[in-house]
């Protein structure tokens, strides 16, 4: 069966099946060929939403129309509310990262605030998150604030530093003792009763206001909790809160005022420099600014490009509330998004009552929208400084190479191809692989070549070009620069298999020939001739005299196989065990020709001995008495 027809018939099979699913909401995963996941998404009915991948009529983006002409089946898991799909949709991103989804990636791990599930909870700065009941706050991108914080919680509320696994049992037995904390009031001595489990955790509680940004709340608490004090003649313990509200006004009085109302809102923008991104969500609880967390879609991923502002914000929408412990009355975004009611629907059920979803145009909320894009921009232009830095440790050679080629991306891998033959015979096709300028000897290819009549090169180069590039899995990666050892015919044919395949826009192609060690371009009649001297030819002619190496290498395993078969193991009795022995003890089949019988027993015992001793010598009448 020919390709066409059996992709026509995968169509038709993947349509009854599309066909049959629920009008339901749920989680649909597409298939390659391979039957790896590509992609991953949700709706709100899943016949109607997968049955839209199947309409190549429709007008789409440039990433759908890719994804679209590699599904070769879908999987659907149903769900029981649209909520429940948005957050089995992060979940499955996050397990298999197919090709297709945005993927959102932290330039570092920044730490979070952890507030352990005990009776006695702990409260300590933290970069691993374990999902047992402890509540996370953060993550904190600036280290300096995160210690202020810390050591303001410390200081307003009595909390134990101690990580005794404490409880009302193990106490009441008298496990523990007081450390110096208690001793110059900085705990109130938990461990051995000091202090009720009730009290602490009203401080855990308050602590957690403050975390949250709800401080204005905790402040009318404290301020009522002084007046009871002062009115009931406890003066010194009056004098204990009121220290406690100075430092969490001298704390609150440091935060950035964002909005002279003290409403809680989320606030998002997305930033593009060329094909990289980088989204924002700025927090702002009490009408202050306490948090800032921020996202990179990178130039080198693919599914940057194309993609709307739209798309990228409602992926960072997900990311952020799908983890979030608190969702705030109001969300600013800079755009809207696709399937808002979808979104709202989530972030409803998981509050327990409805959210604002805004795209302010003018006024104090777009200038705050307008503040996270400047935030966005600012961070995208500091990480492509800095990953330009991080190329900077790169080889010489390979910076060269970018810069002499005029290559618009760093070639942090190259591919070399050596097409060669022994005397006609054994055509073979290596590959090496170059990794920032290394030798990744592990990706290593080479090719027996099947389909090339006597030593016809440009038939040569146009196989092993439909062997690598023609039968690659989505998994498999492109060269940044493949490296062609021969001239313009081998170039202008590896080209033609490459745009056959659509894949001559996706690296640079050129030519090293021998004679005069000339660059050759594709689509050019001239040739570049890079310095003798410089960096980047040293590079080419490396990965060349490498691939031909490995070429040499693999003719004389082939020859030594073809030996073995057409001269030792064609003889009666010896089979390629012996062979190898033979070839082992004696060096060569000419040393096996002119070994004696003992010598031959030695290594083979008497009966095979004899039988090769008669193949090289008494048949041609050497030693025959007769």
């Amino acid at each position: 069966m020919d390709g066409h027809h059996q992709h026509e018939e995968t169509g038709t099979a993947l349509a009854r099946k599309i066909a049959g699913l629920p009008a339901s909401p749920g989680v649909y995963l597409h298939k390659n060929a391979d039957g790896m996941i590509i992609y991953v998404g949700k709706a709100k009915n899943l016949r109607t939403r997968v049955r839209s991948y199947l309409q190549h009529n429709r007008p789409v983006d440039a990433k759908t129309k890719a994804l679209m002409a590699r599904i070769a089946d879908v999987d659907v898991i149903v769900t029981d509310t649209e909520a429940e799909a948005l957050l089995l949709e992060n979940t499955l991103i996050k397990e298999h990262r197919p090709k297709y989804n945005i993927l959102l990636k932290d330039d570092k791990s920044y730490p979070y605030i952890r507030i352990t599930k005990e009776e006695y909870p702990q409260i300590f700065k933290t970069r691993r998150v374990v999902r047992d009941g402890s509540r996370y706050f953060g993550p904190y991108t600036d280290g300096t604030y995160l210690f202020y914080l810390m050591k303001t919680l410390r200081t307003i509320f009595p909390l134990r530093s101690c990580d005794l696994p404490l409880n009302d049992t193990s106490i009441a037995a008298g496990k523990w003792k007081v450390c110096l904390d208690y001793h110059i009031k900085k705990c109130e001595g938990p461990c051995e009763g000091h202090v009720s489990r009730e009290r602490y955790n009203d401080y855990i509680r308050q602590a957690q206001q403050i975390l949250s940004g709800k401080t204005r709340e905790l402040e009318r608490q404290l301020e009522q909790r002084m007046e009871e004090l002062s009115e009931s003649l406890r003066f010194e313990d009056a004098i204990l809160v009121r220290q406690r509200l100075d430092k969490l006004r001298e704390y609150t009085s440091k935060q950035k005022v964002m909005a002279d109302d003290d409403q809680d809102r989320d606030v998002f923008a997305v930033a593009r420099i060329g094909t990289a991104a980088c989204t924002v969500v700025l927090t702002i609880r009490d009408g202050k600014l306490v948090g800032k967390r921020h996202f990179f879609v990178s130039a080198g991923d693919e599914n940057a490009n194309g993609r709307l502002d739209e798309e990228l914000v409602r992926a960072t929408l997900e990311r952020w509330y799908v983890d979030a412990e608190m969702i705030p009355d109001e969300i600013l975004l800079p755009c809207e998004i696709e399937d808002s009611e979808m979104f709202q629907d989530f972030v409803r059920h998981k509050r327990g009552r409805a959210v604002d979803l805004l795209v302010p145009k003018i006024g104090d909320k777009r200038k705050l929208v307008t503040m996270a894009e400047t935030n966005a921009e600012f961070l995208l232009r500091e990480h492509i400084l800095q990953q330009a830095q991080k190329d900077q440790s790169m080889p010489r050679a390979v910076l060269d190479l970018q810069r002499d080629l005029r290559m618009s991306a760093m070639p942090h891998r190259i591919e070399c191809f050596d097409n060669s033959h022994m005397h006609g015979t054994d055509y073979v096709s290596s590959m090496v692989v170059f990794i920032d300028g290394k030798p990744k000897k592990s990706e290593y290819r080479h090719y027996a070549l099947r389909t090339v009549q006597g030593n016809d090169d440009f038939e040569a180069m146009k196989e092993v070009m439909l062997r690598r590039f023609g039968n690659r899995s989505e998994g498999d990666p492109l060269p940044d620069l493949l490296v062609i050892d021969g001239g313009k015919g081998q170039v202008s044919h590896a080209m033609e298999v490459l745009t056959s395949l659509g894949l001559e826009q996706r690296f640079t192609v050129i030519g090293l020939a021998k004679r005069l060690e000339e660059v050759i371009l594709p689509g050019s009649s001239e040739t570049m001739y890079l310095p003798k001297t410089s960096a980047s030819l040293r590079l080419l002619q490396q990965a060349r005299d490498e691939a031909h190496r490995f070429a040499v290498t693999f003719h004389r395993k082939l020859r030594s196989k073809r030996t073995l078969q057409t001269e030792l193991t064609d003889i009666t009795g010896v089979g390629e065990q012996r062979a190898k022995k033979l070839l082992i003890a004696f060096g060569s089949v000419d040393g096996v020709r002119s070994a004696s019988m003992e010598h031959l027993a030695e290594v083979i015992g008497d009966k095979a001995a004899r039988v090769v001793h008669r193949h090289y010598h008494e048949q041609k009448g050497i030693g025959n008495d007769s």
